[in-house]
């Protein structure tokens, strides 16, 4: 099923979508974190921004940085938790940060985000082949309820870490497991994991974003029974060896899908993604589709499937 999203679905890069009570509300890359809202997942509107400005600490920690990018959204243990990333494009002098809240309905009085600082960060290098970039971040639980933080951009690709239930950070030392990567141009980035049956799914995103209608953006995806890999595609090959199967290349007019999230509800997984739309100059847009899955558990999109 597609599900043809209308009213405020431009301008959407990295959306990310939850549900409180009967309204859908979804976060995206843009100023102070934008949200929109919906009661069926149809029509959206804007429901205000998560800041009202950068908060102190990433503009001291990210020199230059403008919009926050790339939030991801989980409820958890009665409260929302809310990871964003702070760069400035072409560099991995960049970080990750956290707000929670415990509603998400802006007219009920306990609603308030409260920024809670830093997670992780990187540092800037010339090496491709060295350091994450530590933007897009995901987190995600394994069977047994321990939560872990998914990220990376280009260099060396897809890290995950292991996250303190307490602060829902990293712990200082952690290891850093790499999960996927690409080989020149490093071009692999917006990972997502989630599980169903026996297996995590880690989607990412390949090639390249924000260019409009010459964006090359696709979305791949690969497997492993354990979450921290090894993420294997449908032929075998590893996705630290620059595999991944494909799940959507896009089509004549929607271009360059990318930046992938999963919402799942009841049995239904939503792939939440944009693209740009080549009948509206290329526009960034908001697209959902339910994932469909063949008969050896692998993710089809509706879309790749129709041809459009």
């Amino acid at each position: 099923m597609i599900v043809n999203p209308i009213g405020d679905i431009t301008y959407v890069h990295d959306p990310t979508m939850i549900k409180d009570g009967d309204t859908y509300y979804l976060y995206s890359t843009g100023d102070n974190i934008p949200i929109r809202c919906s009661a069926d997942m149809k029509i959206w509107s804007s429901c205000g921004s998560v800041f009202r400005a950068n908060p102190d600490w990433v503009v001291k920690a990210v020199p230059g940085v403008t919009q926050l990018w790339a939030p991801d959204i989980v409820f958890h243990d009665g409260k929302y938790y809310l990871y964003y990333a702070a760069s400035t494009m072409g560099s991995n002098g960049s970080a990750i940060g956290l707000a929670t809240n415990t509603t998400l309905d802006p007219a009920n009085p306990a609603y308030a985000w409260v920024d809670q600082g830093m997670v992780v960060s990187s540092q800037k290098t010339t090496s491709w082949d060295l350091g994450y970039n530590a933007i897009d971040p995901n987190l995600t639980f394994d069977k047994d309820g321990q939560p872990w933080l998914v990220y990376g951009s280009w260099w060396s690709g897809i890290a995950i870490e292991k996250v303190d239930p307490a602060t829902m950070k990293p712990a200082a030392g952690e290891k850093v497991i790499n999960v996927a990567a690409q080989p020149s141009p490093h071009s692999i980035e917006g990972a997502f994991i989630t599980q169903r049956g026996d297996y995590y799914y880690l989607f990412a995103s390949h090639d390249l974003c924000c260019k409009g209608v010459d964006s090359t953006y696709n979305i791949r995806v690969g497997r492993s029974k354990s979450i921290t890999g090894p993420y294997l595609d449908q032929a075998g090959k590893p996705l630290t060896q620059g595999g991944g199967t494909m799940v959507y290349k896009g089509s004549t007019r929607w271009r360059g899908p990318g930046h992938n999230s999963i919402y799942i509800e009841g049995d239904t997984y939503y792939m939440v993604y944009h693209s740009y739309d080549a009948d509206a100059a290329g526009a960034a847009t908001l697209r959902i589709e339910a994932l469909q899955w063949d008969a050896d558990g692998w993710p089809q999109s509706p879309s790749a499937l129709l041809g459009i």
